[in-house]
């Protein structure tokens, strides 16, 4: 019987690691995520992220609200948003609020659930860590999808089960 895989994605973390090693983030996330999933069973994706500000940033809510049509639109994904929090903006860039948290949740609860046998967690937080073991310790696989060198996120890699290195090999047939 094939392996049930959900796979969590940290949408912020996926886009801003897209940019700063591959200067482009057009990726096909569906695409992305059956490379990751092999002949496994998918049982669902959960994007993470929080919305822009409509007030604050009009010109990039409209393009992000286009972004989340297309995450909506990949079979078994759900969008999961958080919240960005604008303090003294613009001189003062604006933070997430919650998106981490409800992720850790997430794939926590559904570990206990049984809902799944492995997760593919894409981020690069080692706050993530404790998740990841808290999901080992209840019998579940864990790998984790990384950008970059070694150095990165050491917690997370020391924690994980299998760490996908996520390079321009694996991401060869899923730009858009």
């Amino acid at each position: 019987m094939a392996e049930r895989v959900m796979i969590f994605i940290d949408g912020s973390n996926l886009y801003h690691s897209l940019k700063n090693h591959f200067n482009r983030t057009d990726l096909d996330i569906g695409r992305f995520c059956r490379k990751m999933l092999g002949r496994r069973q998918l049982i669902r994706i959960y994007y993470y992220n929080a919305r822009v500000g409509q007030k604050q940033e009009p010109e990039l809510y409209k393009q992000q609200q286009a972004f989340f049509g297309g995450v909506n639109a990949i079979p078994y994904t759900e969008l999961r948003l958080g919240r960005l929090v604008y303090t003294n903006w613009p001189s003062v860039p604006p933070y997430e609020k919650g998106t981490d948290v409800q992720l850790a949740t997430d794939m926590i609860t559904h570990s206990y659930k049984g809902n799944y046998d492995v997760a593919i967690l894409i981020a690069g937080d080692n706050d993530f860590a404790g998740a990841v073991q808290a999901v080992k310790d209840n019998g579940k696989h864990v790998e984790v999808a990384l950008f970059g060198k070694q150095g990165t996120s050491q917690q997370l890699r020391a924690a994980a089960d299998r760490v996908i290195p996520i390079n321009s090999r694996l991401l060869k047939a899923c730009w858009k």
